[in-house]
C-alpha cells in the first residue's frame, strides 16, 4: 500500500530536494540563502526545514529545465521538470498552514495600492483557508464550509486596521460561524471582533467587522483631564447624565480640592432638587462631605465641600440661651446650619396659627435631645405641651409639660385629651381668625410608631386622631410635634395623609436612621429630600475608632462629659416648607435643657370643658371597634365621657412634676383617697393574671371578672405604674 496522501505532502518537498543535487551547485546556494533568510527573520523550525526543501527542489529544477532547453533537447522533457517544482511549492504552503504570519497594515508610499491589494488578498485568503474553503485537509477541518466573506471592504486609518463583510451562504442554511472563531483565525481578542445580531437579519446572512489592529489605548490622566473644582464640574456634574444638568460652578472659596464653597448656575431655569447621593457620586466625595444651601434664585444653588465637617465641634446650648425663645415670626433656634447660619424651626404663623413638625431618626441619633430642646423653647415662649411617650421614662424634660402621658396606655390618653382641645377650640371659636387668647399648643408624640403602627392596640384610633389634628388643629393654636425612628410609611399606620399634612404644615428633621431603613426616594420620598440616605450619616467621625482605640484603664470617669467630638448626635437634614433640605446638627446640650427652666411651673392649658374633663376624656376611647366613626363633636365627646364616667370614679390625675392635684379626701400622707370598690378591683386582676400563663387583653380580663372594661382598664394603668403587672402591646401579665 502506497504511501497517503496526507504523508505524501509532508515528505514531498524532502524527496524532491535529492532530484537537483545532480544539476550543479547553484540550486544549493539559492537553498542556503533562503534558509539564511528565514533564520534571520526568525520563523518556526517546521517553516525553516520546508523553505530549505522548497528551495533546493524549485530552483534545481529550474536549472534542470534550464540546461535541457540550452543543449536543444526536447521542450516537453523540461515542462516535465517544473511539476516537481509546483508540487515542492504546494507541499511547502500545507506545511506552514499552523503558522500563519500576522497581518499587517498595507505600506504607503509609492507602493500603496499594491500594498492594499495584496493585504486585501491575504484577508480574503485566511478566510477561504480556515473557514469557508473549498479545499480541506484530512486533518484540519473547515469552520462552516460554504461561509463566504461577501462584500468585502478594508479600512486602513494610521494604527487603526479593519475589515468588514457579509457571510453569506445559500439560501436555506443558517450561518454558524462564531466571533471566536474568527478571532482565533486572525488572531485578535474576541471582543475586536462584531457579528450582527441574527434576530435582524436573514439567517444566511451575517455582516461582520473585524479590527485587526486598534489604536493604543491613551493613558486616563492625559493632559487637559479635569482637575480643577469647575472642571470637574462641567465633566461631571453639569452634563446631561450628572446630578445638576446644565449648570455651571463659580468658586467663592478654594481651600484645596475637598474644601471649597462655591455657587451652581443654571441659566435661567430653576435647578429644581438635587439628588445628593448623585451629585457625590459624580465628584468622587462621600455624602457627608457636600452641603448644599439654597439661594433666594431658583436658578442657583450654593455647594459646600469639606474636608473636615464644619459641625465636628457643634454649638454649645448654654450658648444660645438667647436665642432658644421664639421671635415675632414665630421660629426657634434649632442649631446650625453648615454654612455657620443658625438652624430656625416654626413652631408658630403669626396671624395664621401653629406649625408642624415631623422628626425622624434613630437609636443615639439625637432625636431625644432635640425634643428635650423643643420642649424647654415652648416653655420659654409660653407654649403649652401635651406629651405623649409611649416608651415610658424616655424624655428628660418631661416635666415642662402642662399633661403627660408615660407609657403606652396614658400616651393614648394624651392624644385623646389632645383631640378634645381641638373640637373644644372649634366649639368656641367659630371664625377663622382665631384670637390667640388662649395659648398656644403643642401635641408632642414621641415614638409615634408605638401608637400608629399596625401592630399597636391603638392603631385605628390613633391614626384617626393623629390625621384630624394634622388636618384640622393648625387654625386652632395647636401644632403636631411628631417623632419617629425611620421615615418609613408603617410607622405612620400608612398614612400618606399624616406625613403629608406634617409636610406642608411646617418642618421636617431627618436624623440618622439604621441600615436600610433612611431612604428618602421611593415611597419614602420627600419633596426637598430626594437622594438623602439617612442611613449613609456616619455614627463616629473620621478618626474617632483610632481615639478610641486609645484605652485609658484608670477608672471610669463619673465627672465626664461626652464632646461633640465624640458622635455625630443631632448631625442630619432641615427641611423647611419651600426649600430644600439642609445639613444642619442640632444643639449640643452641654447643660440639661430642664436647669434652663428656671424653676417654674409649666404653662397651662386655658380653662375649659375638654381640660376639665381631661381624665375622663382621656379614658373614653372615641371609635367604635372597627375603628371607624370618630367621634366628631365636643358634645358627642363629653357625653361619651359622661356616660364612662358614670361607671366609674374618676381615675387619678395625670400630672407631671410640678404639678398639684386639686384638693380633696385624702389619705395619710396627702394622696387622694382611692374611691370606694377600688382596691377590690386590683387584687382579683393580679389573681387572674398570676392564675393564668396566658397574656390578656384588658376587654377579656373584664370578661372574665364581669366587670366594665372601663373599670378595669384605669386599675390596669395603676397596677402597672407599681410594677405589679406588664404590658407588651396590649396584652397583660403578672410581673
Amino acid at each position: 500500500m502506497g504511501p497517503t496522501r496526507a504523508q505524501f505532502v509532508q515528505y514531498a518537498p524532502a524527496a524532491l530536494a535529492v532530484v537537483p543535487l545532480v544539476a550543479g551547485p547553484w540550486s544549493a546556494l539559492a537553498a542556503a540563502a533562503a534558509g539564511a533568510g528565514a533564520w534571520a527573520v526568525n520563523v518556526s523550525a517546521p517553516v525553516l526545514r520546508s523553505l530549505i526543501g522548497c528551495g533546493f527542489t524549485a530552483t534545481g529544477c529550474g536549472i534542470a529545465a534550464h540546461e535541457v532547453l540550452a543543449a536543444g533537447g526536447n521542450p516537453l522533457i523540461a515542462l516535465g521538470l517544473a511539476v516537481p517544482a509546483g508540487a515542492a511549492a504546494l507541499a511547502h504552503h500545507r506545511n506552514i498552514t499552523g503558522h500563519t504570519p500576522a497581518l499587517v497594515p498595507a505600506t504607503t508610499g509609492a507602493g500603496a495600492a499594491v500594498g492594499l491589494t495584496s493585504q486585501e488578498q491575504v484577508i480574503t485568503a485566511y478566510w477561504k483557508e480556515f473557514i469557508s474553503g473549498p479545499t480541506q485537509t484530512e486533518d484540519r477541518k473547515l469552520i462552516q464550509p460554504g461561509a463566504n466573506l461577501e462584500h468585502f471592504g478594508l479600512e486602513i486609518d494610521g494604527d487603526h486596521v479593519a475589515f468588514s463583510g457579509i457571510i453569506t451562504l445559500p439560501q436555506g442554511q443558517q450561518v454558524r460561524v462564531r466571533a471566536s472563531d474568527i478571532a482565533s483565525v486572525y488572531r485578535v481578542p474576541v471582543s475586536q471582533v462584531e457579528l450582527g445580531d441574527p434576530k435582524h437579519y436573514a439567517p444566511n446572512a451575517l455582516p461582520v467587522t473585524v479590527q485587526l489592529r486598534v489604536p493604543a489605548a491613551q493613558p486616563q490622566l492625559a493632559a487637559g483631564a479635569p482637575t480643577t473644582p469647575e472642571e470637574q464640574w462641567d465633566a461631571y456634574v453639569g452634563v446631561p447624565e450628572g446630578a445638576m444638568p446644565g449648570t455651571t460652578l463659580t468658586l467663592t472659596r478654594y481651600d484645596g480640592p475637598k474644601d471649597w464653597e462655591g455657587i451652581a448656575t443654571r441659566d435661567r431655569r430653576a435647578i429644581g432638587t438635587v439628588n445628593l447621593q448623585d451629585l457625590a457620586g459624580n465628584l468622587d466625595l462621600e455624602t457627608i462631605q457636600i452641603a448644599l444651601a439654597p439661594t433666594d434664585k431658583p436658578s442657583q444653588m450654593g455647594v459646600r465641600v469639606m474636608r473636615e465637617h464644619a459641625l465636628m465641634h457643634g454649638t454649645m446650648l448654654s450658648s444660645v440661651v438667647d436665642e432658644l425663645s421664639m421671635d415675632s415670626r414665630g421660629y426657634i433656634r434649632a442649631g446650625t446650619y453648615v454654612d455657620g447660619r443658625a438652624a430656625l424651626l416654626p413652631l408658630a404663623q403669626p396671624g395664621s396659627g401653629a406649625r408642624h413638625l415631623y422628626l425622624v431618626g434613630g437609636s443615639r441619633s439625637g432625636k431625644s435631645g432635640l425634643l428635650e430642646q423643643i420642649l424647654l423653647s415652648a416653655h420659654r415662649s409660653g407654649i403649652a405641651v401635651v406629651l405623649a411617650s409611649p416608651q415610658a421614662g424616655t424624655i428628660a424634660g418631661a416635666s415642662l409639660s402642662a399633661y403627660l402621658g408615660d407609657g403606652l396606655d396614658e400616651a393614648m390618653g394624651a392624644l385623646r385629651l389632645a383631640y378634645a382641645l381641638m373640637l373644644d377650640r372649634e366649639a368656641r371659636y367659630r371664625s377663622p381668625a382665631f384670637p390667640f387668647t388662649d395659648p398656644l399648643v403643642l401635641v408632642v408624640i414621641d415614638e409615634a410608631h408605638m401608637l400608629l403602627s399596625a401592630s399597636s392596640p391603638y392603631h385605628l384610633e390613633a391614626k384617626a386622631i393623629v390625621e384630624q389634628l394634622t388636618r384640622r388643629s393648625l387654625k386652632r393654636g395647636i401644632g403636631v410635634v411628631l417623632a419617629t425612628q425611620t421615615p418609613l410609611a408603617e410607622d405612620l399606620g400608612n398614612s400618606t395623609v399624616i406625613r403629608s399634612q406634617l409636610l406642608i404644615g411646617g418642618g421636617a428633621v431627618f436624623l440618622r436612621c439604621a441600615k436600610g431603613q433612611g431612604s428618602l426616594v421611593g415611597a419614602n420620598a420627600v419633596e426637598g429630600a430626594v437622594g438623602i440616605d439617612l442611613s449613609m450619616i456616619p455614627s463616629q467621625w473620621p478618626g474617632q475608632y483610632a481615639k478610641v482605640a486609645d484605652r485609658d484603664m484608670s477608672g471610669l470617669a463619673t465627672e465626664a462629659a461626652a464632646a461633640p467630638e465624640d458622635g455625630t448626635f443631632g448631625l442630619g437634614y432641615l427641611l423647611t416648607p419651600g426649600s430644600q433640605a439642609v445639613q444642619f446638627r442640632s444643639l449640643h446640650l452641654d447643660v440639661p435643657p430642664v436647669s434652663l427652666a428656671g424653676g417654674e411651673s409649666p404653662v397651662g392649658i386655658e380653662d375649659c370643658d375638654a381640660w376639665r374633663e381631661r381624665d375622663a376624656i382621656s379614658q373614653t376611647p372615641m371609635v367604635d371597634k372597627r375603628g371607624k366613626n370618630l367621634v366628631g363633636s365636643l358634645a358627642d365627646l363629653l357625653a361619651a365621657a359622661e356616660a364612662a364616667a358614670s361607671a366609674q370614679e374618676p381615675a387619678a390625675h395625670h400630672y407631671p412634676a410640678g404639678l398639684h392635684a386639686v384638693p380633696g379626701p385624702a389619705r395619710s400622707g396627702g394622696a387622694p383617697a382611692a374611691p370606694e370598690g377600688q382596691e377590690l378591683i386590683k387584687p382579683r386582676i393580679l389573681e387572674l393574671l398570676q392564675e393564668h400563663s396566658i397574656p390578656m387583653t384588658a376587654e377579656t380580663i373584664a370578661r372574665k371578672l364581669e366587670i366594665p372594661a372601663t373599670r378595669v382598664k384605669p386599675r390596669l394603668s395603676e397596677l402597672k405604674k407599681r410594677g405589679e403587672v406588664i404590658n407588651e402591646h396590649g396584652l397583660w401579665r403578672a410581673a
